[in-house]
């Protein structure tokens, strides 16, 4: 028995005072209105309708289930118009989760305009650099940096992420400006320890492939923030982002190295669960956020 098209017979049954004029009104049969009717009074227990040749009148308990049947009926009524609206217009809560240097050097001024731009929609950022499960954890969607591997989420890139390698001018001055991968010093790699190096298979990542390898590094670590902060203290070299290092090489402070080598850009991406029935608060950051950042991200003005 399909309760909603039970209830909304009933109804109609109950304003037209007739079977037929029912069926009229619903364009259906007169057969299937009284199949509805009889089904509801079947599960109720309780007679709805007195039945004569020439009306349809409510009982009492008729009377009753038409109170109830119209409560219900305007509650999913409701439920469907708040729907269609969310479809409609970006509101509600977004659940990102983003990488957290990411977030707190370029992601932060983004979701202010955002903000700004759909002010009916909340935010809920939560940063960490592990890989999350998007479906398990209750996100909308999740940032994500490097080469992505195969997925039942959907991916839209959103910006190139190139990585440099960079030390300090003290670094430099002290052990000399490599011309190859090959002559950097093992031991001196300050390390991202979510790095990883096999995804790409130029000479550089090769390098510091073997590097690992070979001997325990420098400063190991999961935020790539300590390792730039150590490498403008003259620590060693490390291969970090634009977006993390754009700034000290603006200023002088850290050096770009061997560009000619320079790995193949990762990228940044946008990680979803659905394509179809996408959510407009959803849709409508995924198009921000690309438009926002574009094809040549600000982070790579140095």
């Amino acid at each position: 028995m399909d309760r909603i098209d039970t209830m909304k017979t009933f109804i109609t049954v109950s304003e037209q005072g007739s079977f037929t004029k029912a069926a009229d009104k619903l364009d259906t049969s007169n057969q299937l209105v009284s199949k509805y009717v009889s089904d509801l009074e079947a599960h109720l227990g309780v007679r709805l309708f007195n039945r004569t040749t020439r009306s349809v009148k409510l009982t009492e308990a008729g009377e009753q289930c038409v109170q109830h049947v119209r409560h219900i009926l305007e509650g999913i009524q409701d439920m469907e118009n708040g729907l269609k609206q969310l479809d409609d217009e970006a509101q509600g809560l977004l659940r990102i989760n983003a990488p957290v240097s990411f977030s707190t050097t370029q992601l932060s001024p983004a979701i202010a305009k955002f903000k700004h731009a759909y002010p009916a929609v909340n935010v809920d950022l939560q940063l960490n650099d592990r890989q999350v499960d998007v479906v398990e954890e209750g996100f909308d969607l999740a940032l994500r940096i490097g080469y992505l591997k195969d997925s039942s989420l959907i991916a839209k890139r959103i910006a190139p992420i190139r990585l440099a390698l960079v030390a300090s001018p003290n670094y430099l001055a002290k052990h000399g400006e490599p011309t190859h991968p090959d002559q950097l010093n093992p031991s001196h790699l300050l390390h991202y320890s979510y790095m990883s190096y096999n995804q790409d298979k130029s000479p550089l990542m090769q390098s510091l492939r073997r590097a690992i390898k070979a001997t325990t590094p420098a400063i190991s670590s999961n935020n790539g923030d300590v390792l730039v902060d150590a490498a403008i203290a003259g620590k060693g070299y490390t291969l970090q982002p634009t977006f993390l290092v754009g700034r000290a090489l603006q200023q002088g402070r850290l050096i770009s190295l061997l560009h000619e080598f320079e790995p193949n850009p990762m990228g940044l991406y946008a990680v979803y669960p659905h394509r179809k029935l996408m959510a407009t608060k959803l849709r409508v950051f995924v198009d921000f956020i690309s438009e926002y950042y574009g094809d040549s991200p600000t982070w790579d003005e140095f």
